[in-house]
């Protein structure tokens, strides 16, 4: 797992060094810069060495130095792929370096090679025959990659941080993106809050002409709900047991490293899964936790159980809420771009402690967007009766009497669950998921100072994942919506960044190419049956997990963010957002919410969020 960064043309010496120190935190271990005279290219890559510790320093190049590649990431299938390349006649120099593959790989077939490998992974390789880059991003957007490209310069890196060491790249906030971000809690890829900055897609690649400065960008995979009929399918007993065998042989192969690998554990389905199958790799095992001191938040005493099931070795630290408040500070002064996602400051405390232990760790991210196991999928039954049944005339005064609830700030609350519920299904079938996970609602947005653009520009991403499944099975859309939207720029993007911050790879068996294929054909009955989320994982895992660990609700990483800002705990800090938001507005929003008139938790959070990634930079320019 590594950084990387780069760029096309013209500037000083120095601009690639500072990129690269910009991202130390991502490889620790080891820097490698080039340079080429002849097309202004400069690659650079920080090292956090997990396989082949001693021969993977990179850029890495063929033995014609004609292909040199500089690469994040890890391919899980590396020496199945490299036994057909020698089968081939390709000659490696390395003894066991995925990276490798890679440059043999695209020597083989090409802009191809990213059909044949199984991972994750964001490279960039230079061709020098062809006088070309090629940059690519894995399946589900596990690695990030950022690009700016204009005026001269094409510059490119994992974080946005380093992008920014290069003076040839503007710094301009998006007004679309703001509205975007408090929309969805994140601006959704390819965009960023920066205006003319952009992600890599999840399943994209791209092809800069070194000689045109051309730049082509094609979509190679794409997770597309496409059931087969269920008089094809095998028993259901069989469809477990496949299910089984194939998330046992991705745990396997995410345990592949040449340093130690930890698991996390929070004491749900998800994780406890995968460490009952890592068990059976027969080596000592250690696990991680967190635990709330809040009791509705707490999931520790689960994660403790399973651990002791499997007897691993277990690390587990409490998030208080004075904790909580340092916390705040140190995550987001290092968050390169703005998301509201309460859960990255657990995620944050949790890898701190990982990196004290292991290098690697294998989490359960992917399976409740793939499972259907998000509470929102249960809804979507009653959503669809209330759609059906209650005219649209009283959609608002429905809100308005859900408004009157008592507040409760405890995890899931039956006012928040309520609430939240009457505000996606304002937006109609295709943004139910989309409003269920909003900090703001458009009305919310116009006092914000953010009005003006439509519902389809706001949630244009959002309603193009809904639409791209072809069959209409609410479960279905709702599950690519999850895939496509929220997981890439969420999810991954959170568990990125805090797991990178203290330099810790985080591995997903639940994205695996092979499991994902196999689930994506499943009629959506094996993945919600009834109120049952996780139908089929749940039958398939029965026999390794206690029962009462099988049986349990699902909580979620959730912290008591609306008790802490109705305590006063969380603030504003300074006059950064009054640039960007209509402050007024947010200040009597955090009134009303310390006066337990209302819970506005999401909101000022996704706020907090802001104004703690402005307050970097004295100077802001909004574009439209």
């Amino acid at each position: 797992m590594c950084g990387i960064a780069g760029f096309v043309g013209k500037s000083a010496p120095e601009v690639a060094q500072r990129m690269g120190a910009a991202l130390r935190h991502r490889g620790p271990d080891d820097q490698g810069i080039w340079a080429c005279p002849e097309t202004g290219v400069h690659l650079v890559h920080r090292r956090l060495s997990i396989v082949d510790i001693g021969g993977g320093h990179q850029p890495m190049w063929d033995a014609a130095h004609e292909i040199g590649i500089i690469f994040n990431g890890e391919i899980y299938n590396h020496v199945d792929v490299r036994r057909e390349l020698m089968m081939r006649g390709h000659k490696f120099q390395t003894d066991h370096s995925d990276t490798e593959v890679l440059i043999e790989g695209y020597r083989a077939w090409g802009e191809e090679v990213t059909k044949h490998i199984d991972g994750m992974w964001a490279f960039v390789l230079i061709d020098r025959r062809r006088k070309k880059l090629f940059l690519s991003r894995d399946r589900f957007g596990e690695k990030p990659l950022y690009y700016s490209h204009g005026n001269g310069v094409f510059a490119f890196a994992s974080e946005l941080t380093a992008l920014f060491e290069h003076d040839g790249v503007r710094q301009d906030i998006s007004r679309l993106s703001l509205a975007k971000y408090f929309s969805h809690g994140y601006v959704p890829a390819p965009r960023t809050i920066f205006d003319g900055i952009y992600q890599l897609s999840a399943g994209h690649s791209a092809s800069l002409d070194l000689i045109s400065d051309k730049l082509d960008i094609v979509r190679y995979w794409s997770y597309v709900i496409d059931p087969m009929p269920e008089t094809s399918l095998a028993s259901e007993g069989r469809l477990a047991e496949e299910l089984r065998e194939i998330l046992q042989r991705t745990v396997k192969e995410r345990f592949m490293a040449d340093v130690p690998v930890g698991l996390l554990l929070s004491g749900g389905i998800d994780s406890s899964a995968i460490a009952c199958l890592a068990a059976e790799q027969g080596v000592p095992l250690q696990t991680f936790s967190i635990g709330f001191a809040e009791a509705t938040f707490d999931e520790s005493v689960y994660a403790a159980q399973v651990a002791k099931h499997i007897g691993a070795r277990h690390v587990v630290d409490v998030l208080s809420v004075e904790r909580a408040s340092e916390l705040v500070e140190e995550t987001l002064a290092h968050l390169d771009h703005p998301m509201a996602d309460p859960s990255l400051l657990p995620c944050d405390l949790l890898f701190r402690h990982v990196g004290q232990h292991a290098k690697v760790a294998i989490g359960g991210d992917g399976s409740d967007e793939l499972f259907a196991g998000y509470e929102t999928f249960k809804a979507l039954k009653w959503a669809k009766l209330y759609e059906q049944v209650v005219p649209k005339s009283l959609h608002r005064p429905l809100e308005f009497i859900a408004g009157l609830l008592p507040i409760s700030h405890n995890n899931m609350s039956f006012d928040y669950k309520l609430r939240r519920m009457l505000q996606g299904l304002q937006l109609g079938p295709r943004l139910w998921n989309a409003g269920w996970l909003s900090p703001v609602n458009t009305s919310q947005l116009a006092a914000l100072g953010l009005g003006g653009f439509s519902v389809e520009e706001i949630y244009s991403e959002s309603i193009a994942a809904w639409e791209a499944c072809p069959q209409g099975d609410l479960v279905g859309k709702t599950s690519q919506f999850y895939v496509n939207l929220y997981l890439q720029s969420d999810i991954l993007t959170k568990v990125d960044r805090s797991s990178m911050m203290h330099s810790v790879e985080c591995r997903a068996p639940f994205l695996g190419l092979s499991l994902s294929e196999f689930v994506r054909r499943l009629p959506s009955s094996y993945k919600l049956r009834g109120q049952t989320t996780k139908y089929l994982l749940k039958k398939a895992i029965a026999k390794d997990l206690p029962a009462d660990i099988l049986q349990r609700s699902k909580k979620g990483f959730g912290i008591p963010l609306g008790k802490w800002l109705s305590e006063g705990r969380l603030s504003f800090s300074g006059q950064q957002l009054s640039k960007v938001v209509d402050r007024q507005f947010l200040d009597r929003l955090m009134q009303e919410h310390q006066e337990q008139k209302a819970n506005h938790g999401s909101t000022l959070w996704a706020a907090i969020v802001l104004d703690r990634f402005l307050s970097r930079k004295p100077d802001w320019h909004v574009v439209a």
